[in-house]
């Protein structure tokens, strides 16, 4: 236990506070208390100081309360003990602990001096050697006046305490608003979850609001997705019965394809051999893709240099030229077309190659179509084929010959029997083939080096369809090497056009797909007409539906062509129309304001 003691002051009378002295009394009845002492034993008074005396804080240890207290003791003996600090004016007498029966020292509880007990020091007499302390102000209006002092406890009575006093400041007064504002508002109703959910719903309803039209006037101006076409028909068609057998040559090799369709067969090894004129074929192919032809017309005028009558006098050392050029003279692109592909002059190749760039340009132009069309075991070495060195397969010519049916113009002249040049002479075509079963000729080739060869096209009328088909066939060297080949070509050519076939695989009026507007609206599309694929036993077809290469509208009327339905590719491939079952309409306000992606 701490205790803050006051150091005794010199000169101090005997009687202010001396253990058992009298004196103590007055002191403390003018103080408004008695003088506070341990267990009522008589001590000193604690007002017997001066009161401007400079304060010192003692701190003591206090020994633990003996198990029983002495008789007339004012606190039971096992009382807890409790820290007092007290302030000790500087000159006064320090007090004597009274004891305890027994010779225990006793605690005593000390009060802090309040403004009230400074006061009554004042104003009443004080003890030898204090000095009265000065008058207590007057209390602040509205506050409660101090209690009278209590009386004073004799000497040895029991102990007794007044209760320690406090001052309440007043506060200042509130501002005019402040004070305007509590008599006019009302207090907050208490909280609760009801009226949390409603002040939550108030803050956050009108942002959700404005969120939602924000997000309903996106929706809104958008773009619409593009409708697309659907398939919901069979994607292939399959033709049942065995594989077709093909009257193969004895020797060389051969291949056949159907336009559209894929290759119906093929007969040995397709390695690269001397192709002799079949060359020519790239060379009209070339010439076409750089100088286009429409129908009807005869094209780009060609001169015809001294070289080229010069090379047509070359008839003699075995090479098949027209030898009625004049110099001077201007050849029209479809004579001179027809001149390589009918008598298959050797003299006007090497011109259309002289016209279109020079001869070693035109023929990297050849190489480089031939690699752009699939035909890796192809090279070419001059526009004519007369060179060994041009070399080619029986396949790779076909992959040719289906780009070349594929261009009218160049077909209206290959299937001629026979042409007749500026000058009025009449030149036949070397190919027999033509104009018989449908044969469209394509081109000749024969050397002493590549035997006899023949690249051939041919038509057959099949169901609704007019059916292409293409075959090449290398290396014939029996007597005549050329007839040789066209006779064994003209078998296969026979043979496959025997093995077409035609099957409906839709009707008219059957849906086949629907249009999809990107908003889950569909259309149902049907077929305008029966739909009849084209091939032979164990081939399958593919069915496609397109949009024919036009847009399709947001909205249209019901039985609008909305695209084709395609079975096959290339020339011959089957195309049908399609149209809508029902109106197509633009998707409407709900669907755009409900749409996700």
């Amino acid at each position: 236990m701490f205790r803050a003691l006051k150091p005794p002051v010199a000169g101090s009378a005997s009687g202010s506070g001396r253990e058992g002295g009298g004196s103590a009394a007055p002191s403390g009845a003018g103080n408004g208390s008695a003088p506070r002492t341990d267990a009522g034993a008589p001590g000193r008074s604690v007002g017997d100081e001066p009161a401007d005396s400079e304060r010192t804080a003692v701190f003591r240890a206090v020994k633990p309360a003996a198990p029983a207290a002495a008789p007339g003791a004012g606190e039971p003996a096992d009382s807890e003990r409790t820290a007092v600090f007290r302030a000790v004016k500087p000159g006064a007498a320090r007090p004597v602990q009274p004891h305890a029966v027994g010779g225990e020292r006793a605690s005593t509880f000390v009060p802090l001096r309040t403004d009230d007990a400074q006061a009554a020091k004042t104003a009443s007499p004080a003890g030898p050697g204090v000095r009265p302390e000065a008058p207590k102000p007057p209390p602040a209006p509205g506050t409660a006046a101090p209690a009278a002092p209590a009386p004073a406890q004799a000497p040895g009575g029991p102990a007794t305490q007044s209760p320690e006093r406090t001052t309440q400041q007043p506060l200042p007064p509130k501002p005019p608003l402040d004070m305007l504002a509590d008599l006019t508002n009302n207090p907050p109703p208490p909280p609760s979850a009801t009226r949390t959910a409603v002040r939550r719903f108030k803050i956050y309803a009108p942002i959700l609001v404005l969120l939602a039209v924000v997000l309903a006037v996106v929706q809104l101006v958008r773009p619409l997705p593009e409708p697309t076409l659907k398939v919901t028909a069979k994607t292939s068609y399959t033709f049942d019965g065995g594989a077709p057998s093909l009257p193969w040559p004895k020797e060389g090799q051969a291949y056949v394809a159907a336009a559209g369709l894929g290759p119906v067969g093929t007969f040995g090894e397709q390695k690269p051999v001397a192709i002799g004129s079949v060359a020519k074929a790239m060379t009209a192919y070339v010439i076409l893709k750089d100088f286009p032809m429409k129908k009807g017309e005869k094209g780009q005028m060609i001169p015809v240099d001294k070289t080229a009558v010069d090379d047509g006098k070359k008839e003699t050392e075995g090479e098949s030229t027209v030898n009625t050029l004049k110099e001077g003279d201007k050849l029209s692109q479809y004579d001179a077309l027809a001149a390589i592909m009918i008598p298959s002059a050797n003299n006007v190749a090497r011109l259309l190659a002289r016209w279109d760039g020079g001869q070693e340009a035109f023929v990297k132009k050849m190489n480089d179509t031939a690699k752009s069309l699939g035909m890796t075991n192809t090279t070419y070495t001059d526009p004519s084929g007369l060179d060994a060195t041009t070399v080619s397969t029986a396949e790779d010519q076909v992959k040719l010959g289906l780009k070349i049916v594929e261009m009218p113009e160049l077909v209206a002249i290959t299937k001629l029997p026979n042409w007749t040049d500026p000058s009025g002479k009449q030149w036949r075509n070397y190919n027999d083939l033509v104009p018989f079963n449908g044969s469209l000729g394509i081109k000749t080739g024969s050397t002493t080096k590549a035997g006899g060869n023949l690249l051939f096209a041919a038509e057959k009328k099949v169901g609704k369809t007019n059916q292409l088909i293409v075959g090449a066939v290398l290396g014939q060297h029996g007597v005549p090497i050329l007839g040789t080949a066209i006779s064994a070509s003209k078998d296969v050519m026979l043979a496959t056009q025997k093995a077409l076939t035609a099957a409906n695989i839709v009707k008219k009026g059957e849906v086949v797909g629907y249009v999809d507007d990107g908003l889950g609206g569909r259309v149902p599309v049907v077929a305008t007409a029966d739909v009849e694929a084209v091939g032979w036993p164990t081939l399958t077809v593919d069915v496609k539906l397109g949009d024919g290469a036009a847009k399709i509208p947001m909205t249209a009327k019901a039985g609008s062509e909305i695209g084709v339905l395609t079975v096959g590719s290339g020339a011959s491939q089957v195309k049908v129309p399609v149209a809508l079952q029902s109106d197509l309409t633009a998707p409407g306000i709900g669907k755009k304001l409900t749409r996700v992606g």
